[in-house]
């Protein structure tokens, strides 16, 4: 069978990456953006910053700064709004994933019309949206380069699982300066989240000798930078590694899809308000456990890649090295031990697994579990 590639035709990472994607913006002809982001960006400055950027370029541009932790349909909805009023001919998302999946839903009804929840689902529109310009400031999510947008619906208390070609950005933008100031909390939260990518990439049962690449490599840039990006937030060669990964990671999975840990991790986030990276890094070891009942030496080969030493190791004792090193790298990043901590209720795994089993469709785990697996791996998460 034949397989396709997909990834934003222009990507720029590095340090002054934006100065750079600057000057790619003058080729695209834009007149009036709608930048859209979180209140944090807008109190650090940065989103001053941009318009300032954006205005020597001959662009002008119109700020929607209410995007919440996990975007929802009501963001969305107040997103086009501003879009609309003020006729903007393109989208500029700036933050972290959740800027960049608001801003996906905007760009998408912009020109599909409708309401956001009626591209739930995989390549549903019909139109390519608004074009997207995507400036990354987290090192984990990955969605400035995706054909993914979660939008949460707190009325269903589930959150939304959009993949659709129309949603990639035109344009991806990487700078680690842009980095620099992230919490050690969020830095690892999203580099965990980053790692969940790589893992679930490499064992999905659409995976290909390209996704299996960047996978690995992602993995192995994460080994080795994540813990000094946590606990030392200023190295900026760590910072920028983690960008690299961060991106080969979305590379692979933008491809090769995802498993039942975003699965599972959705369902987290939309039922408890929870943080994404947060969810995944959890459930990672879990739902890999028990993923190595069919995938044991692909997980052997994960454990390498996290340094584990798996030489004369069988594919099962391999399998346990790389979760061991899995769950040793969360706690090296002070990830909370369990879903307890984070607030999860027991009462609650039964109508969570059914919700994962729905969103699971679609995606790529190498095994499909019952609704008692699923409860089973949440309780052993707890």
């Amino acid at each position: 069978m034949s397989s396709t590639f997909y990834i934003p035709a222009v990507n720029i990472i590095g340090e002054n990456a934006l100065k750079d994607a600057a000057t790619q913006m003058d080729n695209y002809g834009f007149k009036q953006a709608l930048v859209v982001t979180d209140p944090g960006m807008t109190k650090l400055g940065v989103t001053e910053e941009i318009k300032a950027l954006l205005k020597e370029h001959g662009i002008g541009s119109l700020v929607y700064d209410g995007v919440q932790p996990n975007p929802t349909v009501t963001n969305v909805k107040a997103g086009l709004d501003v879009l609309q009023k003020h006729q903007c001919d393109c989208v500029i998302s700036l933050g972290g994933g959740s800027a960049h999946d608001c801003a996906k839903g905007i760009a998408l009804v912009a020109t599909n019309g409708g309401h956001i929840s009626d591209y739930e689902g995989v390549d549903v529109s019909k139109k390519p949206q608004l074009p997207l310009i995507s400036i990354n400031t987290t090192a984990g999510t990955a969605s400035e380069m995706t054909r993914f947008c979660i939008i949460t619906d707190p009325e269903r208390h589930i959150k939304m699982a959009i993949v659709d070609q129309n949603v990639t950005p035109i344009l991806s933008v990487n700078d680690p300066g842009l980095m620099v100031g992230m919490p050690a909390s969020l830095t690892a939260a999203t580099g965990m989240d980053a790692l969940t990518h790589a893992v679930e990439a490499y064992v999905s049962t659409d995976a290909t000798p390209i996704t299996d690449a960047c996978a690995i490599k992602a993995i192995e840039i994460i080994r080795d930078n994540l813990h000094e990006a946590v606990h030392n937030g200023t190295n900026m060669e760590a910072r920028e590694q983690m960008a690299y990964a961060q991106f080969l990671a979305g590379m692979a999975f933008n491809n090769a899809s995802l498993g039942y840990v975003h699965a599972m991790a959705h369902q987290l986030g939309g039922f408890y308000d929870l943080p994404h990276g947060v969810c995944n890094a959890v459930l990672l070891p879990h739902v890999q456990r028990y993923n190595s009942q069919v995938v044991a030496p692909r997980l052997k080969d994960i454990g390498k890649a996290l340094g584990a030493d798996v030489q004369g190791l069988t594919d099962k004792e391999g399998a346990d090295a790389a979760i061991a090193a899995i769950v040793q790298l969360s706690q090296s990043v002070n990830i909370p031990a369990g879903l307890e901590e984070l607030g999860a209720k027991e009462e609650d795994f039964s109508t969570l697994a059914d919700n994962a089993m729905k969103d699971a469709c679609g995606l790529t785990n190498p095994i499909q579990p019952s609704h008692e697996d699923v409860v089973a791996i949440f309780k052993a998460a707890f």
